[in-house]
């Protein structure tokens, strides 16, 4: 299984968001012999943009979650949903031919200054990829609260519980994808 190739695509654009920091460490924990992180500095989607042809860099991301052998999902939650640039990156994705999500394997994340740590993003998320056809693991929910107490300096998770359920989420994925 060491052959295995994951995606990463964090909803968050700052460098270092905490979800930037959840998705590297569940790229750690899921070991791929190839780790990409998807970037999500797209246009905002808009018809008359797609008719001119789709953007390249969305063909890009689209590649890349085809040629994946899983994909792990972090976003922060903004408004009680996920965030727009995943949003908009779902959206622009949904147009390119070929249906790139379909049984791919997904793992969906979140960390959020809220005290239910994202679980709106997942919710809205879960919802957004399910005509996609996507294979979303169900679990177990991985939502970090408050993580600025949950990370260390070097950025690694170090509370007991979300590691455990971090490192059964990728071993699910990982699974999943072999």
């Amino acid at each position: 299984m060491s052959s295995l190739r994951l995606l990463g695509i964090c909803g968050s654009l700052r460098a270092a968001s905490w979800n930037r920091k959840l998705m590297l460490e569940a790229a750690r924990l899921f070991d791929p012999a190839e780790f990409t992180e998807a970037n999500l500095r797209l246009p905002l989607y808009d018809g008359d943009l797609e008719a001119l042809g789709i953007p390249p860099e969305v063909r890009l991301v689209a590649d890349q979650i085809r040629a994946a052998d899983a994909v792990v999902i972090t976003g922060p939650e903004y408004n009680k949903a996920m965030s727009g640039v995943l949003k908009n990156a779902l959206d622009w994705i949904s147009r390119v031919p070929g249906g790139v999500w379909r049984d791919k394997p997904v793992a969906i994340l979140s960390a959020a200054a809220g005290r239910a740590g994202g679980e709106r993003t997942q919710m809205t998320l879960r919802h957004a990829l399910s005509p996609f056809r996507a294979q979303v693991l169900p679990g177990p929910e991985v939502m970090i609260a408050a993580p600025e107490r949950e990370f260390d300096a070097n950025g690694r998770l170090t509370g007991e519980k979300p590691v455990q359920l971090l490192t059964e989420l990728m071993g699910d994925l990982k699974r999943a994808a072999g």
